[in-house]
């Protein structure tokens, strides 16, 4: 659908999205990065040998069809000057960030219009994403179900309203991080226990999916579900546990929101 995309910032998050192409083999025809820290853009280069870089200029990736700005958001306010001066006016523009909203965005290139946000998160990179868009009012339907059916390839995409990108910020972008250490943790229990690592991996895998569908699928209460099973070794820290989502994560949401 694009002969070029652009990405603004090497970091992570362009890192999750290469390998999302990669891994389905949907590259365009040139994909080009820049990141002011050239050994960021050697270890891309390093993995991903069809990319060009650009050190840290960042005209360069702003020619492209489709420009990704993968910067933290207090950064991307200060470099739209330099985008718009070589931004197509057929291109599209993709921030990553939360907090800068749209209209921010094309007050900071001078009314430019094409703009999507979108929220990824790190399953992208194995192509099970679950990365939330929402479009700028100049797209069409037609434009936005292309749109979507391309960026298909990291996992889901849906369009959601622009306000609550920065929940989906906090529920899905942040949510591995929430369970991997512990995820982590378990497999290497189960290693000690004396299960292969195989084994360790396919029935980590079957129960959650098994756990996830017990949640959406049983009809039962959420103090139901949790009393299916007796033992509870870890009980006397849930509400520890309760608390500290309370808390920090209430507490980001409102730090992304103000």
């Amino acid at each position: 659908m694009f002969k070029s995309i652009g990405f603004i910032g090497g970091g992570r998050i362009t890192r999750i999205i290469l390998g999302g192409l990669d891994r389905k083999d949907k590259w365009p025809g040139k994909v080009i990065v820049s990141d002011a820290n050239s050994d960021v853009l050697k270890d891309l280069q390093k993995r991903f040998p069809k990319i060009e870089t650009a050190g840290g200029d960042i005209k360069k990736p702003s020619c492209a069809d489709v420009v990704f700005l993968a910067l933290h958001p207090p950064t991307i306010i200060g470099i739209l000057g330099e985008v718009k001066s070589k931004l197509r006016r057929d291109a599209i523009v993709v921030s990553l960030a939360p907090k800068i909203s749209i209209s921010q965005i094309s007050g900071g290139l001078d009314g430019f219009s094409r703009i999507i946000r979108m929220i990824p998160n790190a399953p992208a990179v194995v192509n099970e994403g679950f990365n939330p868009l929402a479009f700028s009012a100049i797209f069409s339907r037609d434009e936005k179900k292309k749109l979507r059916t391309w960026f298909k390839v990291l996992g889901d995409c849906p369009e959601v309203a622009e306000g609550k990108l920065e929940a989906y910020a906090i529920f899905t972008a942040m949510g591995p991080t929430y369970f991997w250490f512990q995820l982590y943790e378990l497999e290497e229990l189960g290693k000690t226990f004396g299960m292969t690592p195989k084994e360790v991996k396919e029935s980590l895998a079957k129960m959650l999916k098994g756990t996830i569908k017990t949640m959406t699928d049983s009809g039962l209460t959420p103090m139901e579900v949790m009393d299916l099973i007796p033992v509870k070794p870890l009980g006397e820290e849930e509400a520890n546990i309760r608390n500290m989502y309370r808390t920090k994560l209430q507490g980001l949401y409102n730090k992304l929101k103000g």
